[in-house]
């Protein structure tokens, strides 16, 4: 099953996630199937982007969006 989740990339005590499209069973920094999109929660306010056109692929395909990327789609009006 796929999911819509955040990966961490950012330094320690510098958080940078990017929203990907991966496996529900792989490691939370696995190896993704698709970026779809950034999340910067140090700038103020938090920056979102988001693929909007990846993103309703995706959902069209099944993939299941985690509670905070949910929030995500959600504040970007996306679905």
């Amino acid at each position: 099953m796929l999911m819509i989740r955040l990966k961490r990339i950012g330094k320690k005590k510098k958080p940078f996630y990017r929203v990907v499209v991966i496996e529900k069973s792989r490691a939370r920094d696995g190896r993704e199937v698709e970026n779809v999109g950034t999340y910067d929660p140090l700038k103020k306010p938090a920056e979102i982007k988001l693929n909007s056109e990846r993103v309703k692929h995706w959902l069209t395909q099944g993939a299941q969006p985690s509670d905070t990327v949910r929030s995500f789609i959600r504040s970007q009006k996306i679905a």
